[in-house]
């Protein structure tokens, strides 16, 4: 028999900046073909977690992509990962237009120029399409709106075609057109056998794309387990969190957990002990162009 191997694994994971501890002791396996809701209050550690999987943030105890420990670069494969952030890195103010932006998407340390050519066109512009973007792909995105730019950035992850799909709150900000268009993309790509992993506060559009959700408190894993479309399989979870007098949400509602008791720290990684601090220059598309890999006080605080 055949073991499938998962996509992406924590074994006491544990992430800890400027002397405060993030997250500790996580473990979680995420197999072939799962859609994953990571939920959370602000400030539990939700997208600390999911940069931590992806070596943004040095990290205490394993992270495995693929099989390969992420705190060892150049053993991961990671042209099968394409990652989302929350939003745009001095979007506002970039010249490159959207398929410039898209085409960046192809470029790894392996295929250094793999963003030039008539077949890295053909591609951006198919992941454009996908998004319902095509038509602005000559456009510069400093004039999208947030949620074009969104948009944008999930057309340069789909483009390398991915085996695993990593979205940081995908729906926070934008409109409902994208809104819709994204779900659409995100259905294909599941269809495809693309694995999804979304840190989530709303799920409205995303909801029936959801097979299993993760909920995190206080940088600790309280919840794992099957989600049932218009159940709210997390709601148990909420009104500990809450109180037991707690109203859960209506059904189709979006999933506000109340704020977290994290501590407001300025996010300093360590530099020393055993912690893996490696850096990850083959996953540089991960923090280049769209995202800013250095964490802060802002970031922490809507993690």
């Amino acid at each position: 028999m055949q073991v499938v191997q998962p996509v992406l694994e924590a074994e006491n994971l544990g992430v800890r900046m400027g002397g405060t501890e993030i997250l500790r002791d996580i473990s979680l396996s995420v197999q072939p073909g799962e859609t994953v809701g990571i939920f959370g209050a602000n400030g539990s550690g939700k997208s600390t977690l999911v940069k931590a999987l992806t070596g943004v943030y040095p990290y205490t105890g394993h992270a495995r992509l693929f099989g390969a420990e992420v705190s060892r670069p150049r053993t991961v494969a990671w042209s099968r990962l394409g990652y989302v952030p929350q939003q745009m890195a001095h979007g506002g103010s970039m010249p490159a237009s959207a398929l410039e932006v898209v085409r960046s998407g192809l470029i790894s340390g392996g295929h250094p120029f793999g963003a030039y050519g008539h077949a890295a066109k053909r591609k951006a512009l198919a992941a454009l399409d996908a998004v319902g973007l095509r038509h602005r792909a000559k456009d510069p995105v400093a004039v999208f709106s947030g949620g074009q730019q969104h948009r944008v950035l999930i057309a340069r992850a789909l483009v390398r075609h991915p085996d695993l799909l990593i979205l940081d709150e995908p729906l926070a900000g934008i409109d409902r057109e994208s809104r819709e268009a994204l779900a659409s993309a995100l259905h294909a790509a599941k269809q495809e056998g693309i694995t999804l992993i979304m840190v989530l506060h709303e799920i409205e559009e995303l909801e029936h794309l959801i097979d299993r959700n993760i909920h995190i408190e206080d940088g600790r894993k309280v919840a794992d387990g099957a989600f049932r479309e218009g159940t709210h399989e997390i709601d148990h979870v909420m009104r500990r969190i809450a109180g037991t007098n707690a109203t859960p949400p209506a059904s189709g509602a979006a999933i506000t957990p109340p704020a977290s008791k994290t501590a407001d720290v300025t996010a300093t990684p360590p530099t020393s002990g055993t912690t893996n601090t490696t850096a990850t220059p083959q996953s540089a598309y991960v923090t280049g162009v769209v995202q800013g890999g250095t964490p802060n006080r802002a970031e922490e605080n809507n993690d």
